[in-house]
């Protein structure tokens, strides 16, 4: 049976300061991808550098500033693997990631669109809100561990590039009701960093947490009857 390649996809905008161990986690994978894209979305920084130091190790595209949906899309449309996997530049991948949803696709022919759990951590300047946060130890991250089917995508259709926030959570639920196949898993295999510029701080987690759980009730109800 041929084995299933993997395009990882890299939204940054002036993501300097964390690329690199974003980059390094998914090359550092049990299962290594096929192919590497990083979409920088007009970052003013050093992200192009930092980018470049990786030589052919990845492919680099840049766009005037859009957002990141706009910036996935990009990069989606540049794949030429059977999976597409995402991954904020400012969060990390545990080595064995990419494995786990590989064996789940494998299993499952049916299988569209793949998730895992995230725990969260703190960068030291925001000690207090980690010390503060009476959250549950880990959550679904689905900007950062969403795989899908290149051929799913192409048939659902790519992400709303007019919303700038929460824009997943809103395509979970363009999906489902379009009757993709969603599995998450429960393991934890992304480690998602919470910092100054984080666009899911304050209300706005609580906000894509709520979508979130929306996309899956209509997930569940799918499945409960026999649809999914």
């Amino acid at each position: 049976m041929k084995s299933l390649r993997f395009s990882c996809i890299v939204p940054v905008y002036n993501g300097e300061q964390f690329l690199a161990e974003a980059l390094d986690s998914i090359l550092a994978q049990t299962c290594a991808p096929f192919e590497v894209i990083v979409v920088d979305d007009g970052s003013t920084d050093d992200t192009a550098a930092v980018a470049a130091r990786y030589g052919k190790q990845i492919a680099y595209y840049r766009q005037d500033n859009a957002g990141p949906s706009a910036a996935r899309n990009h990069g989606v449309r540049a794949t030429r693997g059977d999976l597409v996997a995402f991954l904020d530049a400012d969060d990390v991948w545990r080595p064995e990631k990419l494995a786990r949803q590989a064996a789940r696709f494998a299993l499952r022919p049916e299988l569209d669109i793949s998730m895992t759990h995230a725990r969260n951590f703190w960068i030291p300047g925001l000690r207090h809100e980690e010390e503060a946060f009476r959250g549950p130890p880990s959550c679904v991250a689905p900007a950062s561990s969403l795989v899908a089917r290149r051929v799913v995508l192409n048939r659902i259709g790519l992400f709303d590039a007019d919303v700038k926030h929460k824009e997943m959570p809103g395509w979970l639920l363009h999906a489902a009701q379009r009757g993709a196949v969603v599995e998450t898993l429960p393991d934890i295999l992304v480690d998602r960093r919470i910092h100054h510029s984080n666009r899911s701080r304050g209300r706005g987690g609580k906000d894509a947490a709520g979508m979130l759980a929306l996309a899956h009730a209509l997930i569940e109800r799918r499945r409960g009857s026999g649809s999914a």
